[in-house]
């Protein structure tokens, strides 16, 4: 199964947006509109612009598959309705325990690139995250050893963080592989306030506005372990 990570963002300028997704590498597959664009790298940016509901900075979690009515077998026993979309088409809406949930649609697609979406799911049970996108094709690297936190990737591109937490919600995140210092210089050069930051875990570029973390790849693994 082939699954494509897009990371749906809410915006009030959405402009701001499609400039930042040009400055990372991100390149659009047809011409950015206001109210919708999409840009592809390692995953998919998607950029909305802000409605009742979904107010600017507010992240929403889609995945893109090759084939739906697999992925719904394949979610079976789990809270799923089958809906349609227009301008999408028929769509799984995924409820988990907590009441958060995610869509899912055909249409993956091959993308790739040393910057990718990393949308992050707060979640109580992230053994029940987890199962979920493993069952939708996604499969885990990174794991914290106290079962805290699971990374995992999608072949199509992109990845999604679990991270263990009282209140759900859905978060904007981005992975860098590189030098982070030359991406937050690239950054400034075009505009954009960015600083580097040392995390426990790895290092940080922080974007003022808008906020924006894109996180390093983890090397130090104290704590963690890999299950690829």
């Amino acid at each position: 199964m082939t699954t494509t990570v897009q990371q749906i963002v809410y915006a009030r300028h959405p402009e701001r947006w499609h400039a930042l997704a040009e400055v990372l590498g991100f390149v659009a597959p047809y011409p950015p509109e206001a109210d919708w664009a999409e840009f592809d790298r390692g995953g998919v940016l998607a950029v909305h612009r802000e409605i009742d509901g979904h107010a600017d900075g507010t992240v929403d979690l889609h995945l893109l598959v090759d084939d739906l009515d697999a992925v719904q077998q394949a979610l079976a026993g789990r809270d799923v309705t089958r809906t349609a979309l227009e301008g999408v088409g028929d769509m799984l809406l995924v409820r988990f325990a907590s009441g958060l949930g995610i869509s899912v649609s055909a249409g993956a697609r091959a993308t790739a690139g040393p910057i990718a979406v990393q949308p992050i799911l707060f979640q109580e049970d992230v053994a029940e995250a987890r199962g979920v996108l493993e069952a939708l094709g996604l499969r885990p690297d990174i794991v914290a050893d106290r079962g805290g936190w699971a990374e995992l990737h999608a072949a199509g591109g992109g990845s999604v963080g679990v991270h263990e937490a009282s209140e759900p919600a859905v978060g904007l995140g981005f992975l860098a592989d590189g030098d982070l210092d030359a991406l937050a210089a690239r950054l400034r050069d075009a505009g954009f306030e960015a600083s580097v930051v040392d995390e426990a875990y790895a290092r940080t570029v922080r974007i003022a506005e808008p906020d924006v973390w894109i996180n390093g790849v983890q090397t130090d693994l104290y704590g963690y372990h890999r299950e690829a």
